[in-house]
């Protein structure tokens, strides 16, 4: 697929509407009365395009024909969300089918106002796609992806890092979203749709998906130039045609991002940060400016880290995006969408970071721990006595909506436990993990009481025999040591370390309590250019 999609003809530009950036109001035409009747008119047809929608869809179009960077994001940012709460609160944007003839079947233009359409419709509209337009978004992507991917150089497009980020975002999501809808259990699905997923097993499919992000990786060449930025080369002399161009780059860069989520929801945690291993997070990055890029990052790799045991890797990666989330939140008031997805997320965290320090307690940074202490202490204490419905309850909240990567058997009635297995997978492996160490909070408040303690006196406390006793202690030496990342990019690698503030050896049925204190971990983080230091350990 070589050339240009794009329009030989320019939309009209409509004089004195659209001025200068940010300029002009989306919100009226300048005369009530026609505003108030083109709404009417809409509504009761919603084949008539109102001409206020109509001019902006020209402008939007003659923004990104002419790769205007800067109004092609005030639209996409600005202009098409007023217009979607005024017009189109919860309800579809026209068809594209409709607009065609509007933007001269400028067929470029129309695969992304499709994007943006079947976008709003899983978000918006009630009662979510059909399953006729979750197939559609999946061919219009395909034609995304094929427009870029199969030109013989660099297509002639130009668009911001946010709706780049947001168009990989989606993909995923809507691949999680249609993996989900087709594992729906007895009546959710009629007979029309069972035989429609069983006669169409390639849409959607799983092997797609990471194909689509594995090429768009390997067109930009983005880990040879992460490798070379790293090391403080110049990553343009290892880019390649494609990789010098911004729309491949982040698409590359985004596409890691994606691989690191969709792995997670696999439930391959090391493949997950496996491909993130040029990516060194302990300092700022030229490649991702996209806020949501960075907090779906860190989630998603301190995840990985909690379900590999790697506890104080993953207490550090969610204290530091806590913190950065901390000191930028007021950014992000002005957009709800985006505010609300950072709230939710941030809440997430905080629950991850709260199951991560009853599990392997250390200091982490003073502001992050009296919000932890504010608003999550309770569910602390209660994880911390040994409660596992509170774990289950904690982890269900946070971890990501774990999927399938095969079709049901539509042969045969889904029952609601089968359609729940990826996660009751997880979280069996999860309960496993707590059960090992639900003695070792008990024990470690008993051994700070104390240097020296009899084993006979502490099983007593703990009423169990001491030959259990010495398993439980076994098992604390063994789980509060953990692999910690030291140095380099990659975040498999580390050294075995112990942060525990309790350390202890046993002698003669008598154990030994260690003094422990705490000293300034060595590492500064920089997140966004804001410095994170202030991480303590126990030695």
């Amino acid at each position: 697929m070589s050339g240009t999609w794009a329009s030989e003809i320019e939309p009209d530009y409509v004089p004195g509407y659209y001025g200068a950036y940010g300029d002009y109001d989306m919100t009226h035409t300048g005369d009530p009365r026609q505003d108030l009747e083109y709404e009417r008119h809409y509504a009761s047809h919603s084949y008539i395009v109102p001409e206020v929608i109509k001019n902006f869809l020209l402008f939007f179009q003659k923004c990104i024909n002419q790769q205007d960077l800067l109004e092609i994001q005030n639209s996409y940012e600005n202009g098409f969300n007023k217009l979607t709460d005024r017009f189109f609160k919860n309800s579809a944007w026209p068809e594209a089918e409709v607009v065609a003839p509007i933007v001269g079947n400028d067929k470029r233009f129309l695969i992304l106002y499709k994007e943006l359409y079947y976008r709003h419709v899983y978000a918006r509209v009630s009662g979510g796609p059909t399953l006729e337009q979750r197939f559609e978004s999946y061919y219009n992507y395909c034609n995304l992806f094929n427009y870029i991917l199969n030109a013989d150089g660099p297509v002639p497009l130009e668009l911001p890092d946010q709706w780049l980020w947001d168009i990989i975002d989606e993909f995923i999501y809507q691949f999680q979203a249609f993996s989900i809808f087709r594992h729906k259990t007895g009546s959710k699905r009629t007979e029309d749709e069972i035989e429609l997923l069983r006669s169409n097993p390639k849409i959607w499919n799983v092997h797609s998906v990471l194909n689509v992000l594995h090429s768009l990786v390997e067109k930009s060449n983005i880990n040879k130039q992460l490798e070379v930025y790293t090391s403080g080369g110049d990553p343009d002399s290892v880019s390649g045609e494609f990789g010098q161009n911004s729309l491949y780059k982040m698409l590359g860069y985004f596409s890691l991002v994606g691989l690191l989520r969709l792995h997670s929801l696999l439930g391959d945690y090391y493949q997950a940060l496996k491909v993130l291993e040029n990516i060194d997070f302990n300092k700022k990055s030229l490649y991702s400016r996209v806020p949501a890029c960075q907090i779906t990052t860190f989630y998603y790799v301190g995840f990985a880290y909690m379900m590999m045991r790697r506890y104080q890797d993953a207490i550090r990666t969610l204290s530091n995006i806590l913190l950065y989330i901390q000191r930028t939140k007021t950014m992000f008031q002005n957009k709800a969408q985006l505010y609300d997805q950072i709230t939710k997320m941030n809440d997430k965290m905080y629950t991850l970071l709260s199951i991560c320090l009853v599990l392997y307690p250390m200091r982490i940074d003073e502001s992050v721990h009296s919000h932890l202490r504010e608003k999550y202490q309770d569910k602390m204490n209660r994880m911390q006595k040994g409660e596992l419905q509170e774990f289950e309850a904690s982890f269900s909240f946070a971890c990501p909506k774990f999927l399938s990567p095969v079709p049901p058997n539509y042969d045969s009635e889904l029952t609601p436990a089968q359609a729940k297995e990826p996660y009751q997978l997880q979280l069996l492996v999860f309960k496993d993990e707590v059960q090992q160490q639900i003695q070792i909070p008990t024990i470690r408040s008993y051994l700070k009481l104390y240097t020296t303690l009899p084993i006979s006196k502490l099983s007593a406390f703990m009423e169990m025999s001491e030959e259990d006793l010495c398993m439980h202690l076994m098992c604390f030496k063994h789980k509060m040591k953990n692999l910690v990342w030291t140095k380099g990019t990659s975040g498999l690698e580390g050294e075995f370390q112990s942060a525990s503030e309790v350390d202890f050896y046993i002698d003669k049925n008598m154990i030994h309590i260690a003094d422990t204190k705490v000293v300034a971990h060595p590492y500064t983080f920089s997140l966004h250019g804001i410095k994170i230091s202030n991480i303590y350990s126990r030695t």
